[in-house]
């Protein structure tokens, strides 16, 4: 009971790195991932608590590099949710003059949905790589929105510099992410089923850091 009482006398910034302390000790060396991959896994497993990520994070080889360099000159992001948004605080871009973007409340995005008979993460896509043309995507939540990115991509539409893509479910999860990892764009994902908004938020929050 004294330690529990203890812990709520910390530092926020106590707790976290005795977060990251604990992580680096029930991850011994050597690990499946090092240096900058590291240090955004790391960041994952602290967001979720899921050590199994140590076995679903694929990156593509330009992934860290291309991100990193758009982060550096002032990206512009666009999330699937506005959790996703959230999640990435504004004092993390603000010394990189990275903006992020939510379209899924968008009137033109809820007018296209409704009209089209598609989702809204996926008209959102459609309006972001139209006018928005961010350098980085993050998808968290809708498959969807990942597939139609893709599509984008095919097209010479789309050329973004960073897809998390990070998708949670059980329809269409797994195989919007393996469409993704099929294509030659950077791109942090993870296997399978798991993801999510806060995971993709995680993401971007580790490469700002690295970033500065």
């Amino acid at each position: 009971m004294s330690n529990i009482t203890l812990q709520n006398f910390m530092k926020p910034e106590d707790i976290e790195a005795e977060s990251f302390r604990i992580i680096d000790s029930e991850v011994p060396k050597p690990r499946p991932f090092e240096n900058e991959k590291w240090e955004i896994v790391r960041r994952m497993i602290h967001t979720t608590a899921d050590f199994e990520l140590l076995k679903l994070v694929r990156f593509h080889p330009d992934a860290i590099e291309s991100g990193l360099n758009a982060l550096r000159n002032g990206a512009t992001i666009v999330t699937d949710t506005e959790m996703a948004k959230r999640g990435i605080p504004v004092r993390r871009l603000e010394p990189l003059a990275g903006t992020v973007h939510c379209l899924m409340n968008d009137e033109r995005v809820i007018s296209r949905a409704k009209s089209e008979g598609i989702t809204r993460a996926r008209a959102a896509v459609d309006i972001a790589v139209k006018e928005i043309k961010p350098e980085i995507y993050v998808i968290g939540n809708a498959p969807t929105a990942l597939i139609r990115l893709v599509e984008h991509f095919d097209n010479g539409e789309a050329s973004p510099a960073l897809v998390v893509g990070m998708p949670v479910g059980f329809v269409n999860a797994a195989e919007s992410k393996a469409l993704l990892m099929s294509r030659d764009i950077p791109y942090i994902a993870i296997e399978g089923r798991k993801g999510g908004s806060a995971l993709a938020a995680s993401v971007v929050n580790a490469l700002a850091i690295l970033s500065v």
